[in-house]
């Protein structure tokens, strides 16, 4: 089981990014994929995430109305929109499955598999 999170960056405010998750070694409609992140100096918090099967949504508050999930089963990918990006949305971005079909983005511990960290920093 791999994830590989990608497509971080310097964006000014206002502005829009879409990360990427690429996943090896199992298909998405068996299990959820949820969205993280860790500013410097805070703890890992949830973000989004997509359960299995029926692709259900979810997202903190702090991004509703900003921020999209999606997935490509066929390629294997799952998506983050980040638009109206503002400077609280710094840090480093991940992306982990809890090996379950239902997600939940009210904390980490449930979430075994992590990929590597894209940094997202939202500056002008």
């Amino acid at each position: 089981v791999q994830l590989q999170a990608s497509g971080g960056g310097l964006v000014q405010p206002g502005g829009s990014l879409r990360l990427s998750c690429k996943v090896s070694g199992f298909h998405l409609i068996y299990y959820g994929i949820g969205w993280f992140r860790q500013a410097p100096g805070k703890e890992r918090e949830g973000v989004s995430c997509i359960s299995g099967t029926d692709a259900k949504t979810y997202y903190a508050d702090s991004v509703k109305g900003r921020f999209t999930i999606s997935r490509d089963d066929a390629r294997s990918t799952v998506y983050l929109q980040m638009n109206s990006l503002n400077p609280e949305d710094t840090a480093v971005y991940f992306c982990a499955t809890n090996f379950r079909l239902v997600c939940s983005v009210s904390g980490t511990s449930e979430y075994k598999s992590w990929g590597q960290g894209t940094l997202v920093t939202v500056s002008s």
